[in-house]
């Protein structure tokens, strides 16, 4: 039978040692393995020339009436910068939104903020359906 480990009571110190403590030194160990990869983190990457169409799209449909910017066709972009882009376009158009699906959804009619903010990200946004 597997004996269960018991926290002490009385006062004394928890012997307790991180599962994560071999990943810090990991980490610790990397930027000195490559010193070229700490001068890339200071620049600000650059957008690329084109990283593909997405679509904007105003939809009510299924919302109560409400409207709602939705962005898709994302190839190739991570779940987490979709949620950075998501919040951006969330603070630039004052209104609340998600990631679903892998789309973005944006209360409101707010195309051409949107717009704007992914043709600075590098994509390039066109208006489909309503």
């Amino acid at each position: 039978m597997k004996e269960k480990k018991r926290i002490p009571t009385s006062g004394e110190p928890i012997v307790w040692t991180s599962p994560f403590a071999s990943l810090k030194q990991a980490v610790e160990r990397e930027p000195t393995q490559r010193p070229e990869a700490s001068n890339s983190d200071q620049a600000a990457p650059a957008p690329k020339k084109s990283r593909g169409r997405v679509d904007i799209i105003r939809q009510t449909a299924h919302r109560g009436g409400k409207t709602v910017t939705v962005v898709t066709g994302f190839l190739g972009i991570s779940l987490a910068e979709k949620e950075r882009l998501a919040k951006e376009m969330q603070q630039a158009c004052g209104a609340g939104g998600t990631v679903k699906e892998g789309r973005i959804e944006i209360q409101g009619d707010q195309r051409d903020t949107v717009s704007r903010i992914l043709t600075k990200a590098g994509f390039r946004p066109v208006f489909a359906g309503g």
